[in-house]
């Protein structure tokens, strides 16, 4: 999922992706100490996707300040 994608989203919506992310991430790290993850850059991007969410939650806060 692109930033644009997720600039394009409500903020509801936002929060929802940001609990699923986590939880996502959350299932991979203890699929990734159970050996059973082989894949172990997911990881990465989900912590990438993690941080991307919580921008655009941080710009639109900021946007409300500044109006």
């Amino acid at each position: 999922m692109a930033v644009d994608d997720l600039r394009g989203m409500a903020d509801q919506e936002l929060v929802d992706e940001l609990y699923d992310t986590r939880r996502e991430l959350m299932n991979l790290r203890f699929r990734a100490a159970t050996m059973q993850l082989s894949d172990v850059n997911q990881i990465k991007s989900t912590k990438k996707r993690v941080a991307q969410i919580l921008t655009v939650m941080r710009q639109r806060e900021l946007e409300s300040v500044v109006e």
